[in-house]
């Protein structure tokens, strides 16, 4: 059977292999960004995402109560608690410590480290410590311990919290959200509106000069976007649109009709052409065939594109920062603020990782949710 005319085994199997892994190639980034967007600093220093779900060993730094709580015991002063209590980081097993950064591991779990003056420290599996001195404590901050601990998988909200709520301007992730979905949603409309009517005149209009309006078009899908950014911010400057949601919203139209024209005309030439035909025969108008027929058959098309222009928009950064011109960030949208946290936070990758998904969620739910229409839509129009 395997030898039938048409089949060829050998070729599908190549063909599904290929599909798997460039889905796994794409998948694991982000499920690896998923998982560390809750995971502390330390977790993410100390090992791969991958190994989140396991128990994994690592070194944190913590302190002893503040001198403040200090107690008298027989005679001489006392400070007990648990290292790992009010210093956010999860409770572990402890397999070695010390009182210097030279000599991390140099004590195991219930031996005393003699520091001379300050005191003899005791520490337990569990964490918890007993610092005891003659004399009485003074400062304003506990002795620094190195720990080496096993933890437990543990997992974290308060990055979302700091990068949702946050009120200052460097973290706060909820503002530039509300302003990306400001930039994208006008951004996607407006285009498709324009280019749905343009789009019906070019396949079932006849006018003078239609032929060189499709070669226009199909022209200026080669144009590269930089080319177009001076010269375009120069003229949005000269109107007084060029610092602000409107300029942008103007731009991001220019540089996605092209494409959105070439695409929805080419779906509307292959629309039934008995159907337009006998509308008019009926007495419909251009514009009742365009409303009642042509826009309800070429759904496909105007959800594909509507796709594409969504998640251009939305992860642009180029020309937000060209055409959003705003020191007080009032404007700021969500791919420029990631670029702030790498430049005044680079070292917090927790932050990083977490601004990172909340940016790229709302495209994945808009892909998932409309990816029937995608293919359709860049198909239709190819085949006659």
């Amino acid at each position: 059977m395997d030898s039938i005319a048409g089949r060829k085994p050998a070729l599908a199997w190549a063909v599904h292999l290929s599909v798997a892994l460039l889905v796994l190639l794409w998948l694991l980034p982000t499920l690896g960004l998923f998982v560390s967007s809750f995971r502390t600093a330390d977790q993410i220093s100390s090992s791969g995402w991958w190994k989140a779900l396991f128990p994994q060993e690592q070194t944190m730094i913590l302190r002893t109560a503040a001198p403040e709580t200090q107690q008298e015991i027989d005679g001489a002063h006392a400070i007990e608690g648990n290292l790992f209590e009010g210093a956010g980081a999860p409770a572990g097993r402890i397999t070695a410590w010390g009182t210097s950064s030279r000599e991390i591991a140099a004590y195991a779990p219930g031996e005393t480290a003699d520091m001379g003056e300050d005191g003899r420290l005791t520490v337990e599996e569990n964490g918890d410590y007993t610092l005891v001195n003659e004399a009485e404590f003074t400062g304003s901050r506990g002795e620094r311990v190195f720990l080496t601990a096993t933890t437990p998988p543990s997992f974290t909200l308060d990055n979302y919290r700091t990068v949702l709520f946050s009120g200052s301007a460097t973290d706060n992730m909820g503002r530039a959200f509300v302003n990306t979905l400001t930039v994208t949603i006008p951004a996607t409309v407006i285009p498709i509106l324009i280019a749905a009517f343009a789009a019906y005149a070019l396949a079932w209009m006849d006018f003078p000069g239609r032929a060189l309006l499709i070669a226009a078009v199909v022209a200026l899908l080669v144009v590269p976007l930089q080319l177009a950014l001076i010269p375009l911010l120069k003229l949005h400057l000269e109107v007084g649109i060029g610092k602000g949601y409107l300029g942008v919203w103007l731009a991001h139209t220019g540089f996605g009709m092209p494409l959105a024209i070439y695409l929805l005309r080419n779906y509307m030439v292959g629309l039934p052409k008995d159907i337009i035909e006998n509308a008019r025969v009926d007495g419909a108008t251009d514009f009742q065939i365009f409303m009642k027929i042509i826009l309800p058959l070429s759904f496909p098309a105007l959800a594909s594109f509507a796709i594409f222009q969504f998640l251009w928009t939305w992860n642009d950064l180029l020309v937000a920062l060209v055409f959003l011109i705003d020191s007080s960030g009032e404007t700021t949208v969500m791919t420029r603020q990631i670029v702030e946290l790498l430049g005044t936070r680079g070292g917090n990758w927790e932050i990083l990782a977490t601004a990172a998904f909340v940016s790229i969620s709302v495209p994945l739910v808009v892909f998932f949710f409309m990816q029937k229409y995608l293919v359709r839509g860049l198909l239709a129009g190819s085949v006659k």
